[in-house]
């Protein structure tokens, strides 16, 4: 579903949710290919704190009641079969939308080692228009995030 408004193509939230959620679960299964990232999701699992947040989480009404229900369609083999089917479309979706985003992220890096390159040595580099003659900020002048 689609609409236009000023000649810009604008895509309703849930395909925009779909594309996003259908992308996030195909870097999900790369990522779980991935024996560094898995070796932190073990790490992450086994600190108290997210034991104690899971344990939460799985004592809720809205959890048990999804799992209720999953465990019921999972008895079917036609909504197993059907549940895979979906799945599997979902990560080849979601895996067509990375690999157009790393093709949009190259070619970005491309067109900017490009000017880069183009610019002379006396103009500024990132558009840098300062006049006065302070030096750049430090790590020590920035602001550390608050945790």
């Amino acid at each position: 579903e689609t609409f236009v408004f000023e000649d810009f193509y604008c895509f309703s939230v849930d395909n925009v949710t779909m594309a996003m959620n259908n992308m996030l679960l195909a870097q999900l299964m790369k990522d779980m290919q991935d024996p560094e990232m898995m070796r932190e999701a073990q790490q992450m699992m086994q600190d108290p704190a997210f034991q104690a947040q899971m344990k939460k989480m799985m004592g809720s009404n809205g959890f048990q009641k999804a799992m209720t229900k999953t465990k019921k369609e999972m008895q079917d083999p036609e909504k197993v079969k059907d549940m895979e089917k979906k799945a599997k479309q979902a990560i080849e979706e979601g895996n067509e939308e990375l690999e157009k985003l790393e093709k949009i992220r190259k070619e970005q890096a491309e067109k900017a080692a490009l000017e880069s390159k183009d610019k002379g040595p006396e103009e500024k580099a990132d558009g840098d228009d300062r006049t006065d003659d302070k030096p750049a900020a430090t790590e020590e002048d920035e602001v550390p995030d608050i945790p």
